[in-house]
């Protein structure tokens, strides 16, 4: 009986299909859950929005809005009431309230604030003219600008002779609400290095808290309206670029505080002024 011929076997040039076949399934599971992860719950992306909202408002960085703010709006889907967090309206859909900065008046001055601005211009009026002063109404209040030219010596924290003669008609004014008062000392970016002071935030919180000890110790300010603040040049009303820009960036600020407008986010103390002089960020520095 004679024997089956054998074949001979061929090499399987197919075999990377197999290996092929792997990476293609890895890869689109790979995918999957990259999408997947993609996905943010947007209910909860709202409900934290909104949390974040009221805390603010609470701590008096947002202004107190009346409306509601749908969880929905992070998406173009339209909703029920039933999926937007409670006490919000489709009416400010995804408007939080901007923050409070010296540039940003939401709503004309009050009748008192424009009373107070009328009173300042007036006894300041010459001043005003020469640029050495400037009085503006923000959302923190009434801020009068002492500019540098008219009241200290370039590097100075000492007032210039007759600083004190024009203090003396604007403290009146300024006290005479009995609302706090939070002074700022700021600067341009020129670099500063004397004997005195090392850098601008020690020369801007010199100035802010040298008016301070002026008001309580001439003027018989109580302690517990005043608080002082140093910004050094990080909170310019000009540009730093040019020296008109610069001139007015070196002021002192006397800011007028509205009667619900804390000048630090804790009560003060009942003895002492609040001081500060590291980076702060507005509203004022704790």
């Amino acid at each position: 009986m004679s024997r089956k011929k054998r074949h001979p076997e061929h090499v399987n040039h197919e075999r990377w299909l197999v290996s092929f076949a792997d990476f293609m399934t890895l890869l689109f599971a790979f995918f999957v859950v990259m999408y997947s992860s993609s996905q943010v719950d947007k209910r909860k992306v709202g409900q934290l929005a909104v949390a974040i909202q009221t805390a603010f408002q609470q701590l008096g960085v947002f202004q107190s809005t009346s409306g509601r703010v749908p969880v929905t709006s992070f998406s173009t889907s339209q909703t029920d009431d039933s999926q937007a967090v409670p006490g919000t309206d489709p009416a400010t859909l995804g408007k939080i309230s901007a923050p409070l900065t010296a540039n940003n008046i939401d709503s004309p001055p009050s009748a008192d604030v424009q009373k107070l601005m009328k009173d300042l211009r007036k006894v300041l009026t010459e001043e005003i003219k020469k640029q050495e002063v400037s009085v503006r109404a923000t959302p923190d209040g009434v801020v009068l600008s002492l500019q540098e030219i008219g009241f200290y010596d370039p590097g100075s924290d000492v007032l210039r002779p007759g600083a004190e003669a024009i203090l003396d008609r604007v403290v009146g004014v300024v006290t005479a609400s009995g609302n706090r008062l939070r002074i700022e000392g700021h600067t341009d970016n020129v670099p500063i290095h004397n004997a005195r002071f090392p850098s601008n935030w020690e020369l801007s919180t010199a100035r802010a808290t040298g008016m301070v000890r002026l008001f309580m110790d001439k003027y018989s300010v109580a302690p517990q309206r005043l608080s002082a603040a140093g910004y050094a040049e990080f909170h310019p009303v000009a540009d730093n670029s040019n020296a008109q820009g610069r001139g007015m960036n070196r002021r002192v600020d006397i800011v007028i505080l509205p009667p619900d407008k804390y000048s630090v986010t804790a009560t003060p103390p009942e003895n002492g002024t609040t001081i500060s002089s590291s980076p702060p960020t507005k509203p004022p520095p704790t």
